[in-house]
């Protein structure tokens, strides 16, 4: 599940020559569930509430109308503190925790007037120049966010930009997202946690990212030898960033069923399904009840430590069930 962050379309994402690579590395080897923020991409322009707690709700909205169950939980950016809080009252649901380019606390709220007066300038410039054609001032944002870009890649990214939200919307998520501050709460945080952040970021400081994977029990820190906040596609930070994505997130999944005590008819059942037998199949193979086969199938679905019948399927096959 990935969080949603300054700023996304699903529409226009697809094809961006940005995020399209991005989001094609993470479909490759998982399910991949996105969302547009509220007030921009695809979701209602003209909205009341751009809050933190606004932002909270949408993901667990998104959530429980996707009927997630356990998931990997992946916040960037601005959505690293917002997945943060979501673990923290989820803990139940959130099977790991990934958080790229983020940060604990907003520009506002880090104590360095210069910080400061840089979060009020960038306010300041989105509404005044935002719609405009000539791209000058959202360019402010492009050469933070991917400083190495292509010509083709920061006309891609000012055009999402543009199109994504209105300038009003923009500054308030810009406003919002300065005055997050979760650092008190990262202690408590009791789930699985890996902190990536690019060495020279020239939106977030790495200072950011080191901060958040120190407070965060058990965290562990890989940082990215890249100068952009936006990882692009041609850079071996990049493939540094999916290789260490499915380590953390697949690293134990092989021997997840060995480790996981299953009953016989656990057993029996997780078979069919890696044979990809549907419950109403398995019922009548098994001399059981549908209503037994689906609470069965899904205490298999934590076992698995999965989200969804595809990936239990996958899972199961690789460790030798399914066979005829």
């Amino acid at each position: 599940m990935r969080v949603a962050h300054w700023l996304t379309h699903l529409a226009f994402d697809r094809e961006s020559v940005v995020w399209g690579p991005f989001l094609d590395a993470l479909a490759r080897d998982f399910m991949l569930l996105r969302y547009d923020q509220r007030g921009s991409g695809l979701s209602g322009r003209e909205v009341d509430d751009v809050s933190f707690a606004a932002w909270l709700s949408d993901l667990e909205t998104v959530i429980e109308a996707a009927g997630l169950r356990r998931f990997a939980l992946l916040g960037i950016s601005q959505g690293a503190a917002i997945a943060v809080a979501y673990a923290l009252r989820h803990p139940e649901r959130v099977r790991k925790l990934v958080l790229y380019g983020g940060f604990a606390r907003g520009r506002r709220r880090r104590g360095d007037p210069e910080q400061l007066e840089e979060a009020e300038l960038q306010e300041r410039a989105v509404r005044l120049g935002w719609g405009r054609e000539n791209p000058a001032f959202r360019q402010i944002f492009t050469v933070q966010f991917m400083p190495d870009g292509t010509p083709e890649q920061i006309r891609d990214w000012d055009s999402m930009q543009r199109l994504s939200t209105s300038a009003e919307t923009a500054a308030r998520v810009l406003r919002t997202a300065a005055e997050i501050d979760v650092t008190a709460a990262l202690p408590e945080l009791r789930v699985p946690t890996l902190v990536m952040h690019s060495r020279a970021d020239a939106r977030i400081p790495v200072a950011e990212g080191r901060l958040l994977a120190s407070l965060i029990p058990d965290a562990r820190f890989v940082p990215l030898e890249s100068r952009g906040h936006v990882l692009l596609s041609c850079e071996p930070a990049f493939r540094t960033f999916c290789e260490e994505l499915r380590r953390f997130l697949h690293g134990s999944d092989r021997a997840r069923i060995a480790t996981e005590p299953l009953t016989q008819r656990e057993h029996q059942i997780l078979g069919l399904v890696a044979q990809g037998r549907s419950n109403q199949e398995i019922a009548r193979v098994c001399s059981l009840s549908p209503k037994t086969v689906r609470n069965v199938v899904s205490m298999l679905f934590d076992k698995l430590g999965v989200p969804s019948r595809a990936q239990a399927i996958v899972k199961a096959r690789e460790a030798g069930f399914g066979e005829e």
